[in-house]
């Protein structure tokens, strides 16, 4: 009798950027850190969660540092290679930079998955650094319990078109490059309900790199860039909104979303990081009584390798949009506004 092939999603305890750890959590785990001395040099640092470390190297250049990396959210070891490095470039991108260089971050049950395996995910993350047109330089790997991998990515930018996340403004408004509810659709796949089109669609916006964000930092009226990861569209904007003394507002009904995730929302199937990012943002988020249960669902749901989401001047919104257009991201849509008023959320129907 045959032995049915191994999956990989059965090998974690959970997968992609619901991996994180909640962001209550994060922030009393590092309520005691020592506060590291000032640097000159140190353009963004930890103060603000932002997407990525920015150093200047002189007028004319910053380096852009970031490491992320997961457990796996698909089981085709090939497809996981390619999610985890083009969300790790992500985070350069969101700073506005172009990727330069990546090192590979392999932790693998040896004596569990066959080197054959292996070899796909480390082949799959290299062919989105040969489409960002970077080298993995180099890396580290040790013997894990469960699989791990992702990148050190390293970047350039000129200092004056670094993207903060705490630079957003009153009155900008929000727009998002990717459609919401991949951790949806990867909770259906472990569960066997995901048919072929709604993987083909997981797979498509989780390996779009988002080249476009140079091209959007680039822009006058760009004021803020980051990426929706694992604390969901809720979480990020939150980081956005406290980082610029500001509050926002959503609407529910204009959030781009995968068609196939959404009979999966109704049904109330999704990551258990949903639940995690909803309690962390506590009474900062307000939801009117029109919102639907499933559609809260998704602005918590946690997004691997999702879209970027941009503060902009009301004047801008079409040349953000046909920047999104030109690269490739049909589904990018209006979805907000920054006002002024405290760090909260508030989603309408």
């Amino acid at each position: 009798m045959t032995e049915a092939p191994l999956r990989l999603t059965e090998l974690s305890h959970g997968g992609g950027c619901g991996c994180k750890i909640a962001p209550a959590v994060l922030s009393e785990m590092l309520a005691h850190m020592p506060a590291a001395r000032p640097f000159a040099d140190l353009l963004v640092g930890t103060e603000t969660a932002d997407d990525a470390a920015v150093w200047r190297l002189n007028d004319q250049q910053a380096l852009i540092a970031t490491t992320d990396f997961f457990m796996p959210i698909v089981d085709d070891p090939f497809d996981f290679g390619r999610i985890a490095a083009t969300n790790a470039l992500s985070d350069v991108y969101a700073m506005g930079g172009t990727p330069i260089m990546a090192l590979a971050i392999v932790g693998m049950p040896i004596n569990t998955l066959p080197v054959a395996t292996i070899g796909r995910i480390l082949e799959g993350g290299a062919s989105i650094c040969a489409e960002a047109g970077i080298p993995v330089a180099g890396g580290h790997s040790i013997d894990s319990p469960e699989p791990i991998y992702g990148l050190v990515a390293l970047g350039l930018a000129h200092p004056d078109v670094i993207k903060r996340n705490r630079d957003a403004r009153d009155g900008d408004v929000l727009i998002l490059g990717k459609p919401l509810g991949v951790g949806i659709l990867g909770s259906a796949m472990k569960k066997g309900l995901l048919d072929a089109d709604g993987y083909a669609q997981m797979i498509a916006t989780t390996t779009r790199l988002n080249k476009v964000g140079p091209t959007l930092a680039a822009l006058p009226g760009v004021h803020a860039l980051t990426d929706v990861t694992g604390f969901g569209l809720l979480g990020h904007l939150l980081e956005l909104c406290r980082g610029a003394g500001l509050g926002a507002t959503i609407q529910a009904g204009a959030l781009p979303v995968m068609p196939a995730a959404i009979p999966f929302a109704r049904q109330g199937i999704g990551p258990g990081a949903i639940g995690r990012n909803l309690a962390s943002c506590g009474d900062a988020v307000q939801f009117d009584t029109a919102v639907d249960e499933w559609q809260r669902s998704l602005t918590a749901d946690a997004q691997t390798s999702g879209g970027l989401l941009v503060a902009c001047a009301a004047d801008s919104v079409e040349q953000v949009l046909a920047c999104f257009r030109a690269g490739g991201f049909d589904a990018a849509a209006v979805v907000g506004r920054m006002h002024a008023g405290p760090a909260q959320v508030r989603v309408q129907a």
